[in-house]
């Protein structure tokens, strides 16, 4: 087994061949994942992040291999996170009937969320680079990681951070809304995204068109929100409670 290892190292520290088992590890899991009737507990994402953990350990690959490898799919996060916009035009007249308890949502769900971990950390005396990384945890992945790395949080730890958020969320927040007798699926969709970010949108989307066109107007207007008040918040730890 080592000598098989050692052979296949210089292909293992290359670029392709992990942009190359991301793909194929995500399209196995989602095979599994229809296969078991859709059981939260194996969602694709966690599935494939557990599969990935286990071949990095086995080939003694470093992360940092890893992420230049598979540069191309964070990348994509981006403008796939754009697109989660495009479906919501179907729901127009939803939006436009909604709008006021949508925004009072919004307003409620950011604050609360982002001033709960600066309070936290404030109590838990948690290094500033700390609560600047959890703040925007609620966020997606792209939007999070210019929030805190603006205002002077860690990489590292905002990856972390807002993917175990959204994994949480996907995992649990359906069953959660579901055993609190929460039934429309726009206003499901909303309150995944606010809390769950692009991950929960993604497990929005498995469920109906409707429920994931809201959970993606959460993801993009829970970013632009958290943009602005994360400093504000921050201002406010930093200056005492």
């Amino acid at each position: 087994m080592t000598q098989a290892l050692n052979l296949i190292q210089p292909l293992l520290h290359s670029d392709l061949p992990w942009l190359v088992a991301t793909l194929a590890t995500y399209l196995v899991s989602v095979r599994i994942f229809k296969a078991s009737g859709r059981k939260a507990l194996l969602n694709p994402l966690l599935l494939s992040m557990v599969i990935l953990i286990a071949l990095l350990e086995l080939t003694h690959t470093p992360y940092t291999t890893y992420r230049q490898g598979a540069e191309l799919i964070n990348f994509l996060l981006g403008p796939a996170t754009v697109a989660l916009a495009v479906p919501l035009f179907e729901y127009r007249h939803l939006l436009l009937k909604m709008w006021m308890p949508l925004a009072g949502g919004l307003i409620v769900g950011s604050l609360v969320t982002i001033g709960s971990v600066v309070a936290l950390g404030h109590l838990a005396d948690l290094p500033l680079p700390v609560i600047l990384s959890l703040a925007p945890k609620a966020v997606t992945t792209p939007m999070a990681l210019g929030i805190a790395q603006s205002a002077g949080g860690d990489v590292p730890l905002v990856v972390v951070f807002t993917m175990s958020t959204g994994i949480c969320g996907a995992v649990f927040g359906l069953m959660l809304l579901r055993a609190l007798r929460v039934r429309d699926h726009a206003i499901c969709g909303f309150t995944m995204g606010l809390g769950a970010s692009g991950v929960a949108a993604a497990r929005c989307f498995e469920e109906s068109e409707e429920m994931g066109a809201f959970a993606g107007l959460a993801v993009g207007l829970n970013g632009v929100f958290t943009a602005l008040a994360v400093p504000l918040l921050i201002h406010w730890h930093i200056w005492g409670l």
